[in-house]
C-alpha cells in the first residue's frame, strides 16, 4: 500500500506521527460505452449548452447552481478566499463512548501507521481506546478541506473513519410506519424462533459477489471464444404478505429444513388455504463443495 497522507495525531501534549492508508478499495464492475460494431470507445465533446460551441479545458470553470436555477461562476480567486487548511494534524477534540457513534455517520476508512519512533504513544492511544470502549472524535484536513472523523481500533490497528455532516443524514419519515404500531405476542414469538434458527457469527468469507464473478467468467469465456449460457434465475415471491404470523412460520420451517431438522408437527387449529410452496432460494453462503471446486480449478 502507498501512504496518501502524512501527519500526526495530537491529543493533549502527545503527538503521534502517522501515515494514512486507504483501508478499502472499490471492486464494482466497471463498463465502458463502446460502438457495438467495432468496440471503439464512445467519446463526448465538451460543448456549451448556450452557444453549442466546443469548450477547451482552459475555458472551463466551476459553477454553483442556486435553488432558483441560476448559475454562479466561481473563479480561482473566489476559491482562494474560502476557508481551507493544509494542516498535517489529526486533532482529537473529544473521547466519546463508542456506542454513541451511529454507523450511519461514518464514511471512508483509513489505517493509521505510526512512525517507528512513535510506536509507544501509538500503542498507548490504541490500548486506551480499547480499554475505555471509546472513540476519539477528531478534525483532519484531507485535500485542503477540513472534515470530522473518528479514531477507533480494529484488529490491533487504529482506524480513522471520516464522518458525514449533520445535514447529509436524511430523516426516515414514513407515514406507513409509526411508533404506535406493535407486533402481537404470537408474531414476536415466531420472530424469535426464526432469529434463533438463523443465528450465528458473521464470517465475511461466507459471502461473495456473485455478479462480479459471473461478469469475469463471462469476459474470460468471450476472450477464449467460448459460448456462455446464463443460468436460469429463480423468480422471487411477489405480492404483499398479508398474514405476518404465517409468513414467519414458513420462514422458521424453511430454516429448519435447510439445517436438516424435522418439520414441526402440524397445528390442530384450522389451517387457512394452503399456498403453493416456492422453490427454495439459493443459499447466500458458499458451500464446501463450491470452495473445493475453486481450489481444484
Amino acid at each position: 500500500m502507498r501512504a496518501i497522507w502524512k501527519g500526526a495525531v495530537s491529543f493533549g501534549l502527545v503527538s503521534v506521527p502517522v501515515r494514512l492508508y486507504s483501508a478499502t478499495e472499490n471492486h464494482d464492475v466497471q463498463f465502458r460505452q463502446v460502438h457495438r460494431e467495432d468496440g471503439g470507445r464512445i467519446k463526448y465533446k465538451r460543448t456549451c449548452s448556450i452557444d453549442g460551441e466546443e469548450v477547451s479545458y482552459d475555458d472551463i470553470a466551476k459553477g454553483y447552481e442556486t435553488e432558483d436555477g441560476d448559475m454562479v461562476v466561481l473563479t480561482d480567486d473566489d476559491f482562494a478566499d474560502l476557508p481551507s487548511t493544509s494542516s498535517k494534524e489529526i486533532g482529537v477534540t473529544k473521547f466519546v463512548p463508542a456506542d454513541q457513534i451511529d454507523p450511519m455517520w461514518l464514511d471512508k476508512s483509513y489505517y493509521l501507521e505510526p512512525d517507528k519512533s512513535a510506536t509507544k504513544p501509538y500503542v498507548l492511544l490504541r490500548d486506551a481506546l480499547e480499554k475505555e470502549k471509546r472513540m476519539a472524535v477528531v478534525t483532519v484536513s484531507i485535500r485542503t478541506r477540513m472534515t470530522m472523523a473518528v479514531l477507533r481500533v480494529r484488529d490491533g490497528v487504529i482506524v480513522m473513519q471520516t464522518m458525514l455532516w449533520p445535514d447529509e443524514i436524511r430523516a426516515a419519515d414514513f407515514a406507513s410506519v409509526t411508533e404506535d404500531q406493535k407486533a402481537s405476542k404470537q408474531e414476536m414469538d415466531m420472530a424469535r424462533m426464526l432469529i434463533d434458527q438463523l443465528a450465528g457469527d458473521y464470517d465475511p468469507d461466507d459471502y461473495e459477489d456473485d455478479y462480479a464473478l459471473a461478469v469475469k467468467e463471462l469476459v474470460r469465456a468471450k476472450v477464449e471464444g467460448g459460448e456462455v449460457r446464463a443460468p436460469a434465475v429463480e423468480e422471487e415471491e411477489s405480492g404483499e404478505v398479508v398474514d405476518l404470523l404465517a409468513a414467519l412460520s414458513r420462514s422458521v420451517e424453511k430454516a429448519k429444513a435447510s439445517r436438516g431438522e424435522a418439520p414441526a408437527p402440524a397445528s390442530k387449529a384450522p389451517a387457512k388455504k394452503a399456498a403453493k410452496k416456492s422453490p427454495a432460494k439459493k443459499a447466500t453462503k458458499k458451500t464446501a463443495a463450491k470452495k473445493s471446486e475453486k481450489k481444484a480449478s
